[in-house]
């Protein structure tokens, strides 16, 4: 009877540990595995997304210019020069104040030109023709004022000089109002770009290569 009981607990012990062994390696299996799947994921996830990646494009492909000269000179006729004037803002399709004009003294004025409407890119617009104050970002509108005055030098100079007057637009939905900013020049400097390349038939905006 002994025998038989030490024999049972002999075949018990060895299920057992069979058990425990079959355990083990099934326990390695799923930890290769899930090592494989972290290893390949980690190959997937440490790639530089697109938007980190920083491409070299070259020398010469970064590219700016300086905001030309305000009063900028120009050699041609007045009455040539107003003429040009008035077609460089047609083009642009600017208006001319005609009540606060006086284009035969070279003085030319527009009515206000809206480059931004709506809450979405009035933000982004008016920062880029205007310094905006701080604290205000209800922006809904921007338009500009051009006085443009031709100054003679003598016969056959002149120069043209351009003020831009930038207004916002902001309110908080029940209210809203214009607001005059300071102009940060590029209403400016964009209409003397079109009107030298009008006068001289060479366009002024090939960016300058900054790369040395």
């Amino acid at each position: 009877m002994a025998k038989i009981i030490d024999s049972t607990k002999i075949i018990v012990a060895a299920g057992i540990l069979c058990a425990a062994a079959v355990g083990v390696f099934a326990q390695k299996g799923i930890d290769t595995q899930t090592q494989t799947i972290k290893s390949q994921t980690n190959k997937t996830t440490s790639r530089q997304t697109d938007a980190s990646r920083s491409f070299d494009w070259g020398k010469g492909k970064t590219k700016v210019r300086d905001l030309l000269a305000n009063p900028y000179k120009l050699n041609s006729r007045r009455d040539i020069l107003v003429n040009s004037i008035l077609d460089v803002l047609k083009d642009k399709k600017i208006i001319v104040d005609e009540a606060a004009s006086r284009p035969n003294d070279g003085l030319i004025v527009t009515q206000p030109f809206v480059f931004a409407k709506g809450a979405v890119i009035s933000q982004s617009e008016l920062s880029r023709y205007a310094v905006l104050p701080e604290g205000n970002s209800g922006w809904t509108r921007g338009q500009y004022t051009l006085t443009i005055e031709v100054q003679t030098i003598d016969g056959v100079q002149n120069n043209v000089a351009v003020n831009a007057r930038v207004e916002g637009r902001s309110g908080n939905g029940l209210m809203s109002e214009w607001q005059t900013l300071q102009s940060s020049g590029l209403a400016e400097d964009e209409f003397l770009a079109k009107l030298v390349e009008a006068v001289t038939g060479n366009p002024v905006d090939k960016p300058v290569d900054t790369d040395q």
